[in-house]
């Protein structure tokens, strides 16, 4: 038996990917940081507390379009993220990674992104194998908050 949990926040994503939006060119809300090349926000829908996606600003389906400059960028990127979720949520371990293409598991397969997710020791509890279902802890707000603190004590740091 497969128990249901209402999520009527996830109509508007379910609307703009039927749509084909990307999700990752304009949006403002939960952008956490932005380079030369890329840019950082919270993922709205996450595998976890912290959950970051990193992307390059430049629309590009796969690797092997970025440039140079923009691997470096984006990659650059990803390093600060996993330094400020270090030492602001003091995770276990991470999943770091692309997916790419809709049958590499990509949810949206049109604008390359990195997932950066963090993992605690235990953080599976008996919720995803029971009932098939994960339990986020810690609301997008309150993550918002403690990443902008964490960005902007590493620019203190910087200088």
């Amino acid at each position: 038996m497969r128990n249901s949990l209402w999520a009527p926040w996830r109509k508007k994503y379910i609307i703009s990917h039927n749509n084909k939006k990307c999700i990752f060119c304009g949006p403002d809300k939960y952008v956490l940081d932005r380079t030369k090349y890329s840019f950082s926000l919270l993922n709205i829908y996450p595998y976890n507390n912290g959950h970051v996606m990193v992307a390059p600003k430049r629309h590009v389906k796969s690797i092997e379009y970025l440039s140079a400059e923009e691997v470096c960028d984006l990659w650059n990127l990803v390093v600060k993220t996993k330094k400020i979720l270090d030492k602001r949520l003091k995770p276990h371990g991470y999943n770091i990674g692309f997916n790419v293409g809709k049958a590499g598991g990509a949810g949206f397969a049109g604008h390359l992104h990195v997932h950066v997710v963090p993992r605690w020791k235990g953080d599976m509890n008996f919720m995803p194998v029971i009932s098939d279902t994960k339990v986020i802890p810690e609301s997008l707000d309150a993550m918002y908050k403690i990443f902008r603190e964490g960005m902007r004590h590493a620019k203190k740091e910087r200088t």
